[in-house]
């Protein structure tokens, strides 16, 4: 099948197996580490007022996700979804304490997506899961926020905002940064020409970790239901080192480092310096260090060619030592200075003027400004297509990769190579498939 073929075929919602867990209203309440209550849930609008939220996916981020919404005086967390029995206790607890109502749980998403009284979903499940669920949310009339990055393959991409914009829906993806004002203010600086000009910026995540163990085959955990957490991904057997937290490494359902932090770091960027697709990219990388049961690379250099301008990307797992001293940043290099930004603030570095901010925290920012999205039918600031988009560079440099070549780009982000063309295009496993 190819790229054109894809975006005119329809996803085919036919059943899979599952069942409702069992509801957990009666967790017992204890304190949550989320820094948001207290005033936000005694300010409450009715009922009526607020936007009702359904959280899919609630085991890590999502649990955080889903405690920030409950605690916006505007927003109710009334479902919560996963395929794991195990998680849902503590994301109930931390909602619970929050609004002080607990939302009902489900293990099929799709429950919430036919549930009328749920204005939107917010989709925190595993990266191959991010399409599909958007699109069905959107074809049901849901407002979506959607973790980065937005798309596992890149052909998605086109396929999503066909739907989102067919359906009037509003998309939000989950790059923070885009709602943080230290940011914002960090490309205002940049946009304004005091840097003169800048023709280089460089992105990075630098982190030790622990090598990833392998695991053998085995049966899933009591109360996972494994055939719905991998939905449209290869069948293959239950294995730790390939499940909860660890699946990012895994191609069938994550990106890498690239995926997890690229999508996030190459958007602002991007931002920075006004530009939708590279013309070239090339990557070059490996498992230099880890040597352990990861699939992607723990060491990656990419050069994308914009033009008069260029981004790189650099990410080690195996070690401590950052440029710039900033675990994960970016540097944007003008004739007149340096600015390097991360999520604690930013500073320019070889300018006579003092120019530094410290941080403005984007998280509730941005889930607030998804809801006043909903409320207003205005279009976010990390919409739909720039979540594409830069989670569209981090699939380039994954190809680029993976072919060991560089590949050459059109206007529309695609390559221009058949082998990273054809592979653009995901296969995906019965029932969801596309008629």
């Amino acid at each position: 099948m190819n790229v054109d073929d894809f975006l005119k075929r329809d996803l085919s919602r036919r059943q899979f197996l599952g069942r409702s867990a069992q509801n957990a209203a009666g967790v017992a309440a204890g304190m949550v580490g989320v820094g948001l209550v207290g005033a936000a849930a005694l300010a409450k609008g009715t009922a009526s007022e607020r936007v009702r939220i359904g959280v899919i996916g609630v085991r890590n981020h999502g649990k955080s996700l889903a405690a920030g919404f409950a605690a916006l005086p505007d927003a109710q967390v009334v479902a919560l979804c996963d395929v794991d029995d195990n998680v849902i206790p503590s994301a109930m607890q931390s909602v619970q304490q929050v609004q002080g109502t607990s939302p009902r749980v489900e293990r099929d998403f799709r429950r919430l997506l036919d549930d009328p009284q749920i204005d939107a979903v917010v989709i925190a499940a595993p990266d191959h899961w991010h399409a599909l669920m958007t699109t069905m949310a959107c074809e049901a009339g849901k407002d979506v926020f959607v973790e980065t990055p937005a798309t596992h393959h890149a052909a998605e991409g086109a396929w999503m905002l066909e739907t989102a914009r067919r359906t009037q829906r509003v998309v939000q993806v989950g790059l923070q940064q885009r709602s943080g004002a230290h940011f914002q203010s960090a490309i205002r600086l940049i946009h304004s020409g005091k840097l003169g000009k800048i023709a280089s910026a460089k992105a990075w995540f630098v982190q030790k970790r622990q090598p990833l163990a392998a695991s053998t085959s085995s049966e899933p955990p009591t109360g996972v239901d494994f055939n719905a957490w991998l939905g449209p991904a290869p069948e293959r057997a239950f294995a730790v080192h390939r499940f909860h937290y660890h699946w990012r490494w895994c191609w069938d359902y994550g990106s890498g480092d690239l995926g997890l932090w690229g999508s996030q770091f190459l958007d602002i960027a991007r931002w920075g310096l006004n530009v939708s697709w590279p013309q070239r990219v090339a990557a070059s990388g490996n498992n230099l260090v880890l040597h352990d049961a990861t699939e992607t690379p723990d060491s990656m250099h990419v050069l994308f060619g914009c033009g008069d301008q260029t981004i790189s990307w650099e990410h080690r797992t195996w070690s401590n030592h950052a440029p710039e001293g900033r675990t994960a940043g970016v540097a944007f290099l003008g004739e007149h200075g340096t600015l390097v930004v991360d999520r604690g603030g930013w500073k320019v570095y070889d300018c006579a003027e003092q120019l530094v901010s410290d941080t403005g925290e984007p998280s509730r920012s941005h889930l607030a400004e998804f809801v006043d999205a909903v409320n207003s039918r205005s279009t976010p600031l990390a919409d739909l297509e720039s979540g594409i988009i830069s989670a569209g560079w981090c699939h380039l440099a994954n190809q680029s990769f993976r072919l060991r070549r560089e590949l050459i780009v059109d206007a529309s982000g695609r390559p221009v190579d058949e082998a990273a063309l054809a592979n653009c295009v995901p296969t995906y496993r019965e029932p969801w498939v596309f008629a």
